[in-house]
């Protein structure tokens, strides 16, 4: 039975377990491939919404840049279209007109001056003194006498610091001058420095050369190696974005586009990690959610499958158990066979002992009327005789009363309900059981309230109930002696029977099970675990309950109500209550 049992665990264990393996291979694979799916395609939508947005910028960056640069042009063509060259070439008025854009562009402008064709300046308003300055040699001169508008690189040149010049070419009598403007450039780098992308994203601009035309606000690659990761011939109106991995390894993002007529270049720059930081985090999340999903799936697998092979294993116990009740109720009608036989049997002893008992007694009467005559009244042991005679009639009558009661109980082997007294089947019981008491040293006593109600039940089925818990009692105290106290009262509209012993108890353990069919403490071979189950039964059947009270090494009290006759008490049928007994039962 145990190796049987092992293999039924060791099966329902495969079987839990291939359970969820199949419950999680089916349910988290399709849910990572469709979230991996997801995942990707959004990845690749954010890197394109990421690239378009980087593109973007750059265009709405460089109209800000070129609005800049065109508005100082404007600012200086403005005073060479307005004014004379005999006029512009006035300090004082010069001056005048320098205080008036400074006001109005917050000394965007550094100086003014006017050159003639020989890159003389021959006026100059200003804070240095460059009156007089030439410029001839100077490569923005050469540019900006041959066009008609021009905006020079950053270079340091007579000052000494970055500044870049805007200048407008006019002509006198067919000779060309110039009109000429430096723009500070703190305020141009700080238009272009103060653009920010996320936490990492700056802007700087080159020229073609590769030359910074800004200050960059963080440390950038070298611009050159930059432009060679851009196409050719692509600075132009449409801006473009790659991605490069510097000397350190770290991934960055660029955007370039042209600005000045394609002289500049801007470049827009912010680390990959930066860029894709939404992305990332939303893929974390995805993952974690991914994560809890499967621990939820893994876990309701694993409760599923634990519900599954409890409901396999309690449809295994109940098959298990309708075969055992078969084979309980094989036996009953074997024990209801032998009862039946026993009683017959004992029907028949009783009238065979009865016969010769009778006999007995009527010869013991006919010596004692032989006695009276007058050859035996002056006999030595008369007396005696008379003692002898006495005794034989006194056992004789005592065992017409054993025959009388073998009888009475060999008649009451069918289960009919009829009327029956239970105060006079308890004390029948108790007679039966008085000898075998007696002999293990117990005190067995009653104590039975008078003028019960009669009850309608089978009088065999509820005197086999009395004793086997009678027996059960007297089975766990057989070797150590003691009392067992058998009561009967009227409880409401119960009749109550109690049988209490001082015996060693029932374990908590074992109370909730001791009324299952086929569980026994009694030794192999003297217990078939079948009498209490039975006896529940029975009692159940006649719509009563059972109650117990035990401690272990105290003894037990168990109590057996059952309701008085229906159409005597109008009450339905108890439901059951909480089962025990005292030790060893059967």
């Amino acid at each position: 039975m145990q190796d049987t049992q092992a293999e039924k665990n060791k099966h329902y264990h495969l079987l839990s377990r291939n359970i969820i393996f199949i419950t999680l291979i089916a349910a988290i694979t399709p849910m990572i491939i469709v979230s991996m799916f997801i995942l990707d395609n959004f990845k690749a939508s954010y890197s394109q919404r990421i690239r378009d947005n980087f593109a973007l910028t750059a265009l709405n960056h460089r109209k800000n840049i070129d609005f800049f640069l065109k508005e100082r042009l404007a600012n200086i063509r403005h005073l060479a279209i307005q004014y004379s060259y005999d006029i512009l070439k006035q300090q004082d008025f010069l001056h005048t007109r320098l205080v008036e854009l400074q006001k109005a562009y917050d000394r965007v402008f550094v100086d003014l001056g006017v050159v003639d064709q020989e890159g003389i300046q021959i006026a100059y308003a200003g804070p240095h003194a460059l009156t007089n300055a030439d410029y001839s040699k100077a490569g923005w001169f050469r540019k900006a006498i041959n066009t008609a508008y021009f905006t020079s690189d950053v270079f340091y040149g007579l000052r000494g610091t970055p500044h870049f010049i805007v200048s407008v070419r006019n002509t006198l009598n067919g000779k060309p001058w110039i009109l000429r403007a430096t723009i500070d450039f703190g305020s141009f780098n700080s238009l272009v420095e103060n653009f920010r992308i996320g936490r990492s994203g700056f802007a700087f601009i080159i020229n073609k050369a590769g030359k910074f035309q800004t200050k960059p606000i963080a440390e950038t690659e070298a611009p050159l190696n930059i432009l060679k990761s851009f196409s050719k011939d692509e600075f132009k109106q449409r801006p473009q974005v790659t991605t490069i991995k510097d000397s350190s390894g770290k991934k960055i993002i660029y955007a370039s586009i042209s600005l000045k007529d394609d002289d500049w270049i801007m470049l827009l720059q912010q680390d990959l990690n930066d860029a894709y930081a939404d992305l990332y985090s939303t893929q974390r999340i995805a993952l974690m959610i991914i994560l809890i999903g499967s621990v939820g799936i893994a876990l309701t697998a694993l409760i599923l499958s634990r519900r599954l092979i409890k409901r396999l294993a309690k449809a295994d116990r109940e098959r298990d158990l309708s075969h055992q009740e078969k084979e309980m109720m094989s036996k009953q009608v074997i024990e209801s066979s032998k009862l039946a036989s026993i009683g017959e049997l004992a029907a028949g002893i009783a009238h065979e002992i009865n016969n010769p008992v009778a006999i007995m007694v009527e010869e013991a009467g006919w010596i004692e009327d032989l006695l009276e005559e007058e050859e035996f009244k002056e006999g030595r042991n008369l007396e005696e005789f008379y003692r002898a005679l006495r005794q034989i009639n006194t056992q004789g009558k005592r065992c017409k009363d054993i025959t009388y009661k073998l009888l009475s109980f060999a008649r009451k082997t069918d289960s009919r309900i009829q009327e029956i007294s239970i105060n006079q089947s308890i004390e029948e019981v108790v007679y039966l059981s008085s000898q075998r008491a007696k002999f293990s040293n117990i005190n067995l006593e009653t104590d039975l309230q008078e003028g019960l109600p009669i009850l309608k039940a089978s009088e065999t089925e509820l005197q086999q109930v009395l004793l086997n818990f009678l027996n059960n009692s007297l089975d766990a105290m057989e070797k150590t002696g003691g009392e067992i106290l058998i009561r009967s009262w009227l409880d409401g509209k119960d009749i109550a029977i109690s049988i209490k012993d001082n015996g060693p108890g029932i374990a908590q353990s074992n109370l909730t099970r001791i009324f299952d069919p086929f569980y026994t403490t009694k030794p192999v071979g003297k217990g078939t675990g079948l009498g209490l189950s039975i006896c529940y039964g029975i009692i159940k059947k006649l719509g009563g309950g059972i109650d117990v009270q035990s401690e272990v090494n105290k003894g037990a009290k168990f109590t057996i109500r059952i309701p008085i006759s229906k159409d005597k008490a109008g009450m339905d049928d108890r439901a059951d209550t909480t089962i025990s007994f005292n030790t060893n039962f059967g």
